[in-house]
């Protein structure tokens, strides 16, 4: 959901270029293109987040009368051009990869075909939101990966970089397969289903630990418990009470701190030699999916996982260099040629290969190529709206089928040893050597 006023959620200079477009002629269509240049450290790959957000803001684009009115008060613009912008909107063309897709370092993640003032204008947007929304997607699905099948759990609200980014985390980690959010606004707009405990407050609030325990049984059946406030293991013990003096009121039981293993071990003996083999064990805790594969490794009878923090910001990688660059102008290719930063020029194609059902090696192409590969570019966008929705089930089963369909290598948590093949098209790099030579560099 696009925020009021989010035109205006742009740097400076994307305005001033914006006017000096129009005072020198220069309106021709423009293809930009959005991508990253490398993956964090340890990631073999990323999974592409974020569009739906993207074309909210396209479907809303218009600057209202008190962004004009501020941008006519910085004392830098034209009158001409400020009653431009008032009736400007978006008319142009998205392509994109779906959510979901797996994606890898200089793929085309999403194109812009419009007149050059309004592509130009969405880029902080974009860039912004496909950034944000796919370091967390990419973060969370490790962290399910990790857990082999267990629940995971977003607990990490209150550790993001702010409103916006709470809701980020809840949407993109369940689309990357997490099994639910304790943030409620998140469950209710995005349709992910709730989860939650009690905090230690609520336990402390009471004389006793147990009759804390009961009330909140009683309260809600089915709940889980928290058992650490105290003593963890004595904790266990008077939730197994609760649970033999009320069956079915506690589903399960939170460990938060301590040696997780042992702990999860002890407390699953005194919960089967109290008859409670049904009640369920969640950890958490300062979990990633580095501490919760240790979990798995080490035999921790763990069920499930409640994660935050270093989901919620994703703590060891989280900033990718994604960057927004014109590739075509008046329908001639445009480069840049920085060392490091070469960028070939021309709309193009991304072509997935695939073999028995897993993915071999992808192919960057001109757009108007066809080589063998599934083409991961789609249209999403025309005529000032989107052109499909989907759900956020449709999504989240893609990224599961994508992921399923990674090469063996690049499905665990640890740096790959070999990266995935992203090819350059012959076709494409004659453009660039063309283009060169244009030049004369």
């Amino acid at each position: 959901m696009t925020p009021p006023g989010a035109a205006l959620f742009t740097d400076l200079y994307e305005i001033t270029m914006a006017e000096a477009y129009l005072e020198e002629g220069l309106t021709d269509t423009a293809v930009f293109e959005l991508f990253f240049r490398h993956l964090p450290p340890a990631r073999s790959y990323a999974l592409a987040a974020g569009l739906e957000d993207v074309l909210d803001y396209a479907e809303s684009f218009h600057f209202d009368d008190a962004q004009i009115a501020y941008l006519r008060s910085l004392g830098k613009f034209r009158e001409p051009f400020l009653e431009r912008l008032r009736g400007l909107r978006f008319s142009g063309e998205i392509w994109a990869v779906p959510e979901g897709t797996v994606v890898f370092e200089h793929e085309p993640v999403l194109q812009v075909i419009a007149p050059v003032l309004e592509a130009q204008l969405l880029e902080t947007w974009l860039v912004n939101q496909l950034h944000v929304h796919t370091v967390i997607a990419s973060k969370a699905a490790r962290v399910v990966d990790a857990a082999q099948g267990r629940m995971v759990v977003d607990f990490g609200a209150r550790r993001t970089h702010g409103f916006q980014a709470g809701l980020v985390l809840a949407r993109s980690a369940f689309l990357a397969g997490a099994s639910a959010s304790s943030n409620l606004l998140a469950c209710e707009r995005y349709g992910i289903p709730p989860s939650g405990t009690m905090a230690h407050s609520y336990v402390q609030a009471h004389a006793d630990e147990e009759r804390a325990f009961d009330a909140f049984a009683r309260l809600f059946p089915g709940t889980t418990l928290l058992v650490d406030t105290y003593d963890t293991l004595a904790g266990v013990r008077k939730a197994a009470e609760v649970a033999r003096r009320r069956p079915g009121c506690v589903g399960a039981i939170r460990l938060d701190s301590g040696d997780l293993a042992a702990l999860a071990k002890q407390a699953r003996r005194i919960l089967d030699e109290a008859g409670l083999q049904q009640v369920r064990i969640v950890a958490s805790g300062d979990l990633d999916e580095y501490s919760i594969a240790g979990l798995v490794a080490a035999g921790a009878p763990i069920d499930g996982f409640g994660v935050g923090t270093r989901m919620a910001v994703s703590a060891d990688a989280p900033t990718m260099d994604f960057v927004y660059k014109l590739v075509e102008y008046a329908g001639e290719g445009r480069a840049k040629l920085s060392s490091s930063k070469v960028l070939h020029p021309g709309r193009k194609q991304v072509f997935r290969c695939m073999r028995d059902g897993a993915m071999t090696h992808d192919v960057i192409g001109r757009f108007d190529e066809t080589p063998p590969g599934r083409p991961l570019l789609q249209p999403v966008f025309r005529d000032g709206k989107r052109l499909h929705r989907e759900t956020l089930g449709q999504i989240r089963a893609r990224a599961r089928r994508e992921r399923d369909a990674l090469p063996a290598q690049l499905r665990g948590i640890d740096a790959p040893t070999e990266r995935y093949r992203v090819e350059i098209s012959d076709a494409l790099e004659r453009d660039l050597a063309a283009l060169r030579a244009r030049l004369h560099v």
